[in-house]
């Protein structure tokens, strides 16, 4: 058993098919399957299905490839140590970012990144949290930038920031004639949220109990992006965090925005990594630039212009934000 073998069934796990798992390996298929057969040889087990159109892992195949896993990102833990011990601001950083935040905090943060690390390599990863979570604990990532809490005792989570909520409403609903509410106000009103899996649901919720709000349920939105949409065409109103409503995004103007004077709800922004990660003091110097935003971005709406003219989340047109 060696390295590379371990690497080619983490491929056949993530592929679950011989022909792309041996082109992301750059071997011909082959060679693949031959070194795969050898590996359940020495195992003394089947580790795969074999079927003519699919390959399924076997209970012990999936046991297997989560410890080659684990295996071969130790090992490129210690190459990455050993390189950054040379150059402790050089090499690369797999960094995941949940994407009701990454569209509305990357352009204030990668120019700075860029400049206090010239000779880092950012590799970023987009997904939603709980994807980030699996991928940053079987290695997949270096860190992820995550909303808290983060329950797990093997990751230690470096607090960023904290971003507050502003309630957007239509420009014609009765709350678009004030500047500002308090959370006992939301009381009485129904919010878009949107749908499972995405951690600023849960957020807008934890929000919802506090204010005894409610979520309008005819309606779940699949992005950020949409809600916001919604909102336009006076199908409810909806929370928006502060990052997505403040320049360089795009000013929509069939939406206002109020901001909260009392208790400010908010989301609490983290880095996470491994504990045992060897790249942990590199990673603390990174997050300490992600906390470092210019002054005010993060000050709630203040004086939020009148309808037609408030500040509304518009990021650059895709179809996958979440």
């Amino acid at each position: 058993m060696n390295l590379r073998d371990l690497k080619y069934l983490v491929a056949l796990a993530d592929h679950k098919h011989f022909g792309r798992a041996a082109a992301a390996c750059h071997v011909s298929q082959p060679t693949l399957s031959t070194q795969i057969r050898k590996l359940e040889d020495e195992l003394g087990v089947p580790l795969v299905e074999r079927a003519p159109r699919k390959v399924m892992l076997t209970p012990a195949g999936r046991e297997a490839a989560e410890r080659a896993r684990r295996i071969v990102a130790e090992v490129e833990q210690m190459k990455e140590a050993a390189r950054r011990s040379q150059d402790p601001e050089a090499g690369t950083v797999r960094l995941g970012i949940f994407p009701t935040l990454a569209p509305y905090l990357l352009p204030h943060v990668i120019p700075r990144v860029r400049a206090r690390f010239p000779q880092l390599e950012l590799l970023l990863v987009e997904e939603k949290s709980d994807e980030l979570l699996a991928r940053l604990r079987n290695g997949r990532l270096d860190a992820a930038v995550l909303a808290l809490p983060v329950h797990d005792e093997q990751l230690h989570a470096e607090f960023l920031f904290e971003e507050p909520f502003v309630l957007a409403v239509p420009e014609n609903h009765p709350l678009s004639q004030r500047q500002s509410l308090t959370l006992d106000e939301l009381a009485d009103q129904r919010l878009l949220l949107l749908e499972d899996g995405h951690c600023l649901r849960e957020q807008a919720l934890d929000v919802c109990r506090l204010s005894g709000a409610h979520e309008k349920t005819e309606f779940r939105a699949t992005s950020l992006e949409t809600l916001r949409q919604m909102v336009a065409a006076n199908v409810g109103v909806t929370l928006l965090p502060t990052l997505a409503v403040k320049p360089p995004v795009a000013r929509s103007e069939n939406i206002h925005l109020l901001r909260f004077t009392d208790s400010q709800p908010s989301r609490s922004i983290a880095m996470a990594w491994r504990r045992s990660s060897a790249m942990a003091g590199f990673l603390q110097h990174l997050a300490q630039v992600f906390r470092e935003l210019p002054p005010g971005l993060l000050s709630p709406v203040d004086n939020a212009p009148g309808p037609g003219q408030a500040t509304a989340a518009a990021p650059p047109p895709r179809s996958d934000w979440g």
